[in-house]
């Protein structure tokens, strides 16, 4: 485990990880945190040699590169451009653009800061995170600027995506852990879909009386179907926690990014405001800092190309 005790300024901050020295010994605790251990002899001591990033295990000779398997491999910048970058990332309150990246890390072009951005929101993802728990509220909402069409699950030209939020057992009660991903449509097999990624057996999920939703009790889920009669059929003082979500990711996309998100990269937005929104109580600039470094020396790396690549058909 990694201290969140990390600077809160760029002065402190640059003194603690100014140098690639620095920043290789901290990215040293996170890769190995219990002790530098050999993947072939199981030995745990290694010399670290000067001209690579690599360490060399002291009885088999094996070599473990440092950033082989992370975001960082085969990266030609050194990690402290890296670690300032996550450092202005998540120490920004709202997100920063990767125009604004771009500037503060003096890349020659908007493309390299895009790209690094979608590498370390790949990154804010945990690759063992558990499912929600508890009472979860759940529903669905389209994203994306005002387009001709019809208005609700019939909208065209707009993204659907499927909210589950933490939402206590009772009125009031802080909101506990999101996730949020974009669905193909509103059919009972894309919702349930993604709430079995999501949400552990049995919680009690709270959705509207949309017929997508019909099936959660047989698909295991104690399933709470909410009366919008009492409400006006207003579905957001029944569902108040996922609802609230739904605008602060809308507001959040327009007043961070201007709303220029296409469908095809929108999943990583999502990925981000999800890792933003899971540590909003918490000191984001250390914890963030801490868990996006843990996170990022265990996601497979991804080239640019591949971020580009259109997506696999679903």
């Amino acid at each position: 485990m990694l201290p969140d005790d990390l600077p809160e300024d760029m002065p402190s901050f640059l003194a603690q990880f100014g140098t690639d020295e620095q920043c290789r010994e901290y990215l040293f605790k996170a890769r190995w945190p219990g002790g530098f251990r050999c993947a072939v002899c199981g030995h745990g001591d290694a010399y670290a040699l000067k001209t690579k990033i690599v360490y060399e295990c002291v009885a088999c000779r094996k070599q473990h590169s440092l950033l082989a398997g992370t975001i960082f491999e085969q990266t030609k910048t050194g990690l402290a451009r890296w670690f300032l970058a996550i450092y202005l990332v998540t120490s920004s309150k709202g997100g920063i653009a990767a125009a604004e990246l771009q500037r503060q890390l003096g890349f020659g072009s908007y493309q390299t800061a895009w790209s690094w951005l979608h590498k370390l929101r790949k990154a804010m993802v945990r690759p063992d995170r558990e499912p929600l728990a508890g009472r979860v509220e759940a529903d669905e909402s389209y994203v994306g600027g005002p387009r001709p069409g019809k208005r609700g699950r019939g909208a065209e030209g707009k993204t659907l995506v499927a909210g589950a939020v933490e939402a206590g057992a009772s009125e009031g009660r802080r909101l506990g852990r999101l996730r949020l991903a974009v669905v193909p449509d509103a059919s009972a097999a894309s919702l349930e879909g993604f709430l079995a990624a999501h949400v552990a057996k049995p919680a009690t999920v709270a959705t509207d009386g949309w017929r997508g939703y019909l099936g959660l009790p047989a698909a295991g889920y104690d399933h709470g179907p909410v009366s919008l009669s009492a409400s006006r059929g207003d579905a957001a003082l029944r569902l108040p926690g996922i609802h609230l979500v739904f605008s602060l990711v809308k507001r959040w996309l327009l007043g961070t990014h201007h709303g220029a998100v296409s469908e095809k990269h929108l999943p990583a937005y999502l990925d981000e405001y999800v890792f933003r929104f899971n540590r909003r109580t918490a000191n984001l600039v250390s914890h963030g800092f801490a868990r996006l470094i843990e996170h990022a020396v265990r996601i497979k790396p991804s080239t640019y190309r591949a971020i580009v690549a259109a997506p696999t058909p679903a």
